[in-house]
């Protein structure tokens, strides 16, 4: 292709190179240049401002195109449920389009300080990883995270039980000047995940789900089930153990005054205190 022939409409416009560098088809901040060592296969030249460095990158965004119109992520869901197989599998995921502007796949995983090869009794499940679990890999690393595991403490629920996982595995967010802010996913992206999170569940076979936040509760249970209504009861849904719903701790920490923070802290506590108690009933 001669550069003088070379037409710029052709490219796809998210094709977005300012500031970026193409790491396998993913757009990954550039000075982050050592996330090109945790991709297998990267394409991790410099700034593609040459013909040849576009071309460089088509074999990668022609396996975007062959994916784009993926249902969900099952046929990236390896046969066999291990944690360890599962984990792997996961980044190399394009069963939506979020996998192309997170850094990594986020996979659930026991929770912190769980120093215990007991079997997990209890999964914890979330929304969505956010910018710093996109960063570290793991989940609830950050403030929201940091509040469960205190509040879980003061419930008296052991995070030796605990699998902590998200219904989405991609940070999805926007940009405000340098900061990336948390997007809520839309329903056909929580759809799109959900083929992970039922071998999630297949490989632990817990007891108990506690779902953390509306956007959880109503994957499992339904668009019309409202945590507010039922938050801190059983429920019971086809194909799972019990469910039981409350709030999402960053739903604490964003609250407008200290008392309201302290009040839906309490009403949070209360909630993982019965999901505790329940758990000993069953």
């Amino acid at each position: 292709m001669a550069a003088d022939n070379f037409d710029l409409i052709s490219i796809p416009l998210r094709i977005r190179f300012q500031g970026k560098k193409l790491v396998d088809g993913r757009n990954v901040p550039w000075q982050d240049r050592a996330s090109c060592s945790r991709f297998p296969g990267p394409r991790c030249a410099g700034p593609p401002n040459s013909i040849d460095s576009i071309q460089s990158a088509m074999p990668g965004l022609q396996r975007e195109e062959a994916t784009k119109h993926k249902a969900d992520a099952a046929e990236f869901v390896p046969k066999k449920h291990e944690l360890t197989v599962l984990r792997r599998a996961v980044q190399d995921c394009r069963g939506c389009e979020l996998y192309r502007d997170a850094t990594q796949a986020v996979f659930g995983e026991r929770m912190e300080g769980a120093k215990t090869s007991r079997k997990a009794q209890i999964v914890m499940v979330g929304e969505q990883p956010g910018d710093k679990e996109d960063l570290a890999g793991h989940p609830f690393v950050g403030p929201a995270g940091k509040l469960l595991a205190q509040c879980m403490h003061e419930a008296g629920l052991d995070p030796g039980q605990v699998y902590i996982t998200n219904a989405v595995k991609h940070f999805k967010w926007e940009p405000r000047g340098k900061i990336r802010l948390h997007k809520k996913p839309s329903v056909k992206e929580i759809r799109a995940c959900k083929p992970w999170f039922d071998a999630e569940l297949d490989a632990v076979q817990p007891r108990l789900i506690i779902c953390l936040g509306a956007t959880a509760a109503q994957s499992l249970l339904g668009a019309a089930f409202r945590v507010s209504q039922h938050r801190g009861e059983p429920q019971t849904a086809e194909g799972l153990p019990a469910v039981i719903a409350t709030a999402h701790p960053a739903s604490v920490l964003r609250a407008r005054t200290d008392e309201e923070r302290q009040q839906q802290k309490a009403d949070f506590i209360a909630d993982l205190h019965r999901a505790n108690e329940f758990l000993q009933s069953i």
